[in-house]
């Protein structure tokens, strides 16, 4: 009896470890089906709605407050620029086997750094957008990248210097394109050498980032082609008493002014300069009179002969991919459809368009890995120049050097003065004036 219950025991032992052993056969097979699927379809492939209607883009812009000159003609320019495309069906998305129109959603980033984030957060967090753009400054740029970073959402963005960008990096799902404080400075100082002065130069930057990149910058290249920069220290964004700064590039005797500003603070520094009779020979600032209305905002003739990078106009040599518009053309698009002269964001709205379909094409996913990986192999020709991102995942852009006039018809005018970078930009045919009542 005891050696007959001994082996029941054994049988029952042996019967328990073979159903143990099947069990974690089983529970290895279902994991390794599930694991090659998963790999087969692509990160998150699997989480794609397949009733989805729209491949959904978020699009934060400043509409409103200080910066909205920059916001204007969204979300005009947007949708005119994938309206061919949607009405063809939009994008094919290989994994649902059709093709999806693209449907933006566009929250008001109110010209603030925090509400920019904000809707960001939003756009990615309630939406569920799929992927991202962005432009008009670092004050928007910047913070909506810091989102996409955050929660992994890929972004493409430009307007906004690269350098100021690059204070975010490194980035993992953003990529950017736009000109560096290089050639920004480069082509403010081709516009110092068309005039006769002391090459001492007097510089405004505030607090923000793009300000502080901007002083660290400007006295490297400065030097390099022969200035002195004078620099009075940074402010705060709204500052509105610059008399000490003015009294000290006063007594260093400047020519030239030099500086990055939003368009209602230079407007407040640029009086209070005529106001105190310090006014320079040449004045170069940018970001504050990118658009006819910055210099009007100015008051009177106080525009009369600043100048300012400019990224784009209608006359650059350049076409479309996506709707085979000239700059030209697009140029005339703006102007009918929204009654105003096209403008400097005018081209890089649609270019950034343009690479957000050349990606998606290219993709032909809705998964992230997908899209990053499309992103970071653009090579597009675009309608504001070529496009190419390096390792840092940014794509450094050219610009050219205008000054703004006021006609005999009382209309601002932005005559380009000098295309060192961009030699195919016609060159205003007359010359660089000076400042109207300068020293």
């Amino acid at each position: 009896m005891p050696n007959q219950r001994g082996n029941l025991e054994v049988r029952i032992m042996k019967k328990r470890t073979t159903q143990f052993l099947v069990l974690l056969l089983v529970m290895s097979l279902v994991l390794g089906l599930s694991a090659c699927g998963g790999a087969a379809k692509g990160g998150d492939t699997a989480k794609i709605d397949k009733n989805k209607e729209f491949i959904l883009v978020g699009r934060v812009a400043p509409l409103t407050g200080p910066l909205a000159s920059f916001g204007n003609g969204t979300p005009f320019m947007e949708e005119n620029a994938v309206e061919a495309l949607n009405a063809d069906g939009g994008i094919y998305i290989e994994e649902l086997g059709k093709k999806l129109p693209i449907k933006f959603i566009v929250l008001d980033s109110e010209s603030n750094t925090t509400k920019a984030a904000e809707a960001a957060n939003k756009l990615i967090l309630e939406e569920k957008v799929d992927l991202m753009i962005v432009s008009h400054t670092v004050d928007t740029v910047n913070p909506v990248s810091a989102a996409c970073e955050r929660y992994k959402v890929p972004c493409i963005s430009v307007d906004a210097p690269v350098d100021a960008w690059l204070a975010g990096a490194p980035y993992t799902y953003s990529y950017h394109a736009f000109f560096n404080s290089e050639r920004e400075l480069n082509c403010f100082i081709d516009a110092w050498d068309l005039q006769d002065t002391n090459k001492k130069v007097g510089l405004l930057a505030p607090n923000d980032a793009e300000g502080i990149q901007f002083a660290q910058d400007v006295t490297k290249y400065a030097e390099e082609r022969g200035y002195t920069v004078v620099d009075p220290g940074r402010f705060p964004i709204g500052n509105n008493d610059y008399t000490s700064i003015i009294n000290n590039l006063k007594k260093e005797d400047i020519d030239i002014l030099v500086g990055v500003m939003i368009t209602p603070d230079f407007a407040t520094a640029w009086k209070q300069f005529h106001q105190q009779g310090v006014i320079p020979k040449v004045v170069t600032v940018a970001k504050a009179t990118l658009f006819p209305a910055d210099v009007e905002a100015l008051g009177g003739d106080l525009g009369n002969g600043v100048v300012s990078e400019v990224w784009w106009t209608k006359n650059h040599p350049f076409t479309s991919s996506l709707t085979g518009q000239t700059a030209a053309q697009l140029a005339e698009m703006w102007e009918k459809e929204l009654g105003q002269p096209s403008v400097a964001t005018t081209g890089y709205k649609h270019a950034n368009v343009e690479l957000l379909v050349d990606v998606l094409n290219r993709a032909q996913s809705l998964d992230k890995q997908k899209i990053l990986d499309a992103i970071a192999a653009t090579d597009l020709d675009t309608v504001v120049g070529h496009v190419k991102y390096g390792e840092d995942h940014a794509c450094v852009m050219n610009l050219v050097t205008g000054q703004w006039v006021k006609n005999s018809d009382g209309v601002w005018e932005q005559r380009i003065i000098a295309n060192t970078q961009i030699p195919d930009v016609p060159l205003y045919e007359g010359e660089m004036i000076a400042i109207p009542g300068s020293n």
